[in-house]
């Protein structure tokens, strides 16, 4: 795959972008559908209950707050739970609206890992890791790096639907694509539009300036012709500032 040059003038590799994304994105996607499956709805409710046991105690209020909240209804948030994870897979899998999709998933997992999994605990003896729904918000916060850097990713819905709807790249992009950028200038605008951005780096490093002339300019004054009187056939020529 082709280098993608990124919105502060650098030039990145695409691939391990790509890469990641589609990797990650088949994780989400196997949980998921394990998530559709009965016996994770039979379990909900206990694993939710279960997440507080030897918790300290002032960490007992949260767990007893989600406890409560959704034990009327544990098929209902088992589902709502398998519904989330899929469009999350779906999302990062094809790119679509990844901006957005990003920050609303490392949310998501965080709020996993603080709930079902309890924060990684009870940290007391044999506890062996914290928890994976954290590592999965930290990719996403990876991915949210990558997508400033690189800026858009061609393959992804988000590249076809920006140049469709004027307004998708806010839900997509952290800025504008430079070829959505309006210009009366045409083709050659937008290329001295890029020009310019990968020149900026260089003149950062170098701060010369490129407009202000070096050494000052004098003027030089120039001689006047006048007519020369009506019986002579040569022009006289006064020297400047003697008129």
């Amino acid at each position: 795959m082709a280098s993608t040059a990124s919105p502060t003038g650098r030039v990145f590799p695409a691939w391990p972008k790509y890469a990641l994304r589609f990797t990650f994105g088949l994780i989400w996607l196997i949980d998921a559908v394990l998530k559709w499956l009965p016996g994770f709805r039979t379990g909900y409710s206990g694993m939710i209950s279960g997440a507080g046991q030897g918790q300290p105690g002032w960490l007992r209020p949260w767990f007893s707050l989600w406890t409560n909240l959704q034990s009327p209804h544990p098929a209902f948030y088992a589902y709502l739970v398998a519904v989330l994870e899929t469009l999350v897979a779906l999302a990062v899998i094809f790119g679509v609206a990844r901006k957005v999709s990003y920050f609303a998933a490392a949310g998501f997992s965080v709020v996993i890992w603080a709930v079902a999994e309890g924060f990684g605990g009870p940290y007391a003896s044999g506890a062996s890791d914290i928890g994976t729904a954290i590592i999965y918000a930290l990719v996403f916060a990876c991915l949210l790096t990558l997508a400033v850097y690189t800026g858009p990713d061609t393959f992804s819905v988000d590249y076809y639907l920006e140049k469709k709807i004027s307004w998708w790249w806010k839900l997509a992009e952290f800025g504008r694509p430079i070829q959505d950028q309006p210009s009366t200038g045409g083709p050659v605008v937008r290329e001295q539009l890029v020009s310019a951005r990968l020149v900026e780096p260089v003149v950062a490093a170098f701060p010369v300036s490129l407009t202000a002339p070096e050494f000052p300019i004098v003027p030089v004054a120039t001689p006047t012709v006048t007519p020369s009187p009506a019986n002579s056939d040569r022009p006289v020529i006064v020297p400047a500032g003697r008129h």
